[in-house]
């Protein structure tokens, strides 16, 4: 399960904030206020350009490059893209498009490939007659990168001639070099991420870059995507580890993909296609043996986590359609109300459009506000749809049958619901009888831990700060919700206890209120071993499935409870991993005399309340792991085969990740 921590998780560290009360004394005069010119302000505050200065802005680096090629693939001029990762640390990205312009720009008096890596909001993506879509809207990506590396070096291949200008932090280094005659044609970036910004890492991680390479290749199947890691050479050929991504099925393939671990009712995935209005959309749509929607959607290539007008377009048009065919052709017969949930369990679909002004808002920015591409969609997958269960009437029925049965298990689920809360008003019930509560009620400071077992639950309730912190304790392994219907999930015990204490409902029903959530932090907490990880895994695949806007609005953490406790003399030190201990033996059998005693933590049982306040509770000292998605797709894909029933492809991970896993004995 490490992989899939290091793959799945930010790292969030708690910080204390400076007491401002002596500057706001100070005089506020005009030399207060600070002009920041060109990239000086994207240095200042990066994480307002890329998101954060961790893991995940060090690789948006690369989405800002690769997605000026792709924008020359979309414009039709670029089918090949080569991402290498380079022994020094670099990242070079290479394409076959037109190349940047070189001649000079007619206001600033240098090339169009000064201005274009020096100017924030300069390209030329807001001529819709040079890109009629583009997925870098704010013209200011490829600079935020040049800005944020101390080297950056563009190689331009155009017009028959080769011209080299190298930047260090956004300053020109050289001049613009003409190198002579070439038969290339296209653009080859090289950075250097700034060690200075990126102080957690620059480290780059193959599989993050693999999946969003292969994504954009699903969505762009003209597009050849190549990456090349030189880090990691063969034993036997040494040769580097590489990738190709090409597709020439798209989204289609994108839903054999996502579904490859599940059971499909059909061995080709629908596609429909269409445009009106200069809206292109590509949709691809496939029903299977699973209990859990998973629609992905893309506008431009960019990822809409948070949905938008061309879903809800989407949705209306699935629902409206399959609710004619099956009254049409007699297939209710007078059973339970059909809901619009109903029509998408077990369904896997992938979504993209592609729009000249998309007006995106949101949490993240990354939901379409375009409220005409909503009426576009809707038409376009109406009218193909139904086509389409006419064409194929025995596949219309299948999965109408399989609708029928999503409606009978929320029925059984509501039913389950009003006899749970039932017995709790008939018992005089509130919150769960086990969770031990804290003391104030304001959501932004309370923060629940989910425990493994009574034992560490015990340790956990004793050693807490009782006026912010509540503990719940989980007794055993929750249901799997990978295989199971809402209604034998609402059934578990565990499960309700957790969707009580957290007050909002599950997000599969329409009573799912997140402004209700009564802690704003929702740590699990489980032992350092296999049957910890694993009941780690299942918390959350329950909430990625059922309480999915949590792990959104970043209220989902992990704590990271040491492994090891060094003694030595009246001293104690803990270490999270080996790396650590090594240090602290190191420094210890270095600079004192007495020896140390090595103490592994095989549970949290083993820890009194003091040393679990300390090195896991406390906020001063504890490290938490907030978990985010980076990938909506790669992450639906990552638990279909850690939690699902196909057990080769199970197999296949486990051997292909064996190196991070550790055997505890």
């Amino acid at each position: 399960m490490r992989y899939f921590t290091a793959y799945f998780y930010q790292v969030y560290s708690v910080t204390k904030h400076k007491d401002m009360s002596d500057t706001n004394k100070a005089d506020y005069k005009a030399s207060n206020i600070q002009v920041l010119e060109g990239l000086e302000a994207v240095r200042k505050r990066p994480s307002m350009y890329i998101g954060d200065v961790g893991q995940r802005g060090l690789h948006h680096l690369i989405n800002e490059v690769v997605d000026n090629s792709i924008d020359e693939a979309l414009a039709g001029y670029c089918t090949n893209i080569t991402l290498e990762i380079n022994t020094d640390g670099s990242i070079s990205i290479t394409d076959d498009g037109r190349g940047i312009p070189v001649d000079d720009h007619p206001k600033y008096g240098v090339s169009a490939l000064e201005v274009v890596l020096t100017k924030l909001h300069a390209g030329g993506k807001f001529d819709k007659d040079t890109y009629k879509v583009s997925g870098g809207l704010h013209g200011v990506g490829v600079s935020c990168v040049n800005a944020l590396s101390t080297r950056f070096i563009a190689e331009v291949h155009r017009d028959g001639k080769k011209y080299v200008m190298e930047f260090s932090i956004g300053i020109p280094t050289t001049k613009l070099q003409d190198l002579g005659p070439t038969d290339y044609r296209g653009t080859i970036i090289t950075f250097y991420p700034d060690q200075s910004i990126f102080t957690q890492t620059t480290e780059f991680k193959y599989e993050i870059i693999a999946e969003r390479m292969r994504e954009l290749a699903f969505l762009n199947p003209l597009v050849t995507i190549e990456i090349i890691d030189r880090r990691d050479l063969d034993d036997e050929t040494g040769q580097p580890r590489s990738e190709k991504f090409h597709y020439e099925g798209g989204v289609s393939d994108f839903v054999r993909y996502l579904d490859e671990n599940r059971e499909p009712f059909t061995d080709t995935p629908i596609f429909i296609t269409g445009e009106q209005d200069n809206v292109p959309l590509e949709l691809s749509m496939q029903y299977n043996r699973s209990y859990s929607e998973n629609v992905h959607s893309y506008v431009n290539n960019i990822n809409t986590h948070e949905g938008g007008t061309h879903v809800s377009g989407f949705r209306r048009a699935l629902t409206r359609s399959l609710k004619s065919y099956a009254e049409k052709n007699n297939l209710l017969k007078g059973k339970v109300t059909i809901s619009g949930d109903d029509f998408r369990e077990g369904l896997t679909a992938v979504i993209s459009v592609k729009v000249p002004e998309p007006q995106f808002e949101g949490q993240t920015k990354t939901k379409l506000g375009n409220s005409e591409v909503q009426s576009i969609v809707e038409v376009i997958v109406y009218d193909k749809l139904n086509e389409y269960l006419e064409q194929n009437p025995k596949i219309g029925k299948t999965i109408i049958e399989k609708v029928v049965l999503a409606a009978e298990a929320r029925e059984a689920a509501r039913k389950a619901r009003q006899l749970v809360q039932r017995k709790s008003i008939m018992a005089g019930e509130g919150l769960p009888g086990k969770l031990a509560d804290c003391s104030i009620n304001e959501p932004e400071h309370c923060e629940i831990y989910l425990v493994e077992g009574d034992s560490a639950g015990g340790s956990a309730k004793m050693g807490r700060n009782r006026s912010f912190q509540a503990i719940l304790p989980l007794r055993g392994k929750i249901l799997n919700v990978e295989k199971s219907r809402i209604n034998k999930i609402l059934e578990n015990k565990e499960i309700r206890a957790m969707i009580t204490a957290m007050g909002t409902g599950v997000d599969y029903s329409e009573d799912f209120d997140l402004t209700k959530l009564r802690y704003h932090k929702i740590i699990i907490m489980t032992d350092a071993d296999v049957d910890g990880s694993h009941i780690r895994t299942l918390l959350l695949t329950f909430f990625y499935r059922y309480m999915h806007p949590l792990i959104e609005n970043g209220h989902i953490y992990i704590a990271t409870p040491p492994l090891y406790k060094i003694a030595f003399g009246k001293n104690i030190e803990y270490a999270w991993d080996d790396a650590t201990r090594d240090k602290i033996l190191a420094r210890v059998k270095r600079d004192t005399k007495f020896r140390p005693d090595v103490s592994r933590y095989k549970g949290l049982g083993e820890m009194n309340p003091e040393q679990l306040w300390e090195t896991t509770m406390n906020p001063e000292t504890r490290t938490l792991q907030q978990v985010t998605i980076e990938s909506a797709a790669a992450t639906d894909k990552l638990f279909s085969v850690l939690m699902g029933d196909a057990v080769d492809p199970r197999r296949e991970f486990i051997e292909r990740n064996a190196k991070y896993a550790k055997l505890d004995i």
